[in-house]
């Protein structure tokens, strides 16, 4: 079992920066890529960004591209999600996920609890 653990989440105002973290705790968390995905009310929960085991390699969906950034430190077995430029629409539930490297749910077995992040104008 791998523990996921969100924090960062809170209130800014459009234009603003948060970072979010997750720490990973339990069987071998530092072996998984890791993922953060949103979900707002009444939608699907959607991927944002990967990054694989060494962190070499990123992915990220088209609308935060050059606004988010994925970050991993592999001694801490912590992933970060670095988020600037904030605006409206990334008002959403984050969660930290651990798995396989991949954009769909499906590809995480681990999932954090999840941290509210709210974007107000």
């Amino acid at each position: 079992q791998v523990q996921l653990v969100e924090s960062g989440g809170g209130l800014v105002q459009t234009g603003g920066s948060l970072r979010l973290s997750c720490a990973a705790s339990g069987r071998a968390g530092y072996s998984y890529a890791m993922g953060w995905f949103r979900q707002a009310p009444g939608l699907e929960r959607e991927f944002v960004a990967t990054i694989g085991v060494s962190g070499t390699f990123t992915y990220y969906t088209d609308s935060v591209k050059g606004r988010f950034t994925i970050s991993r430190d592999v001694a801490k077995n912590t992933v970060y999600l670095q988020m600037n430029s904030l605006k409206a629409e990334d008002t959403a539930v984050y969660y930290c996920a651990a798995g396989t490297y991949g954009t769909k749910r499906t590809d995480y077995a681990y999932w954090g609890q999840g941290t509210q992040v709210t974007v107000s104008s």
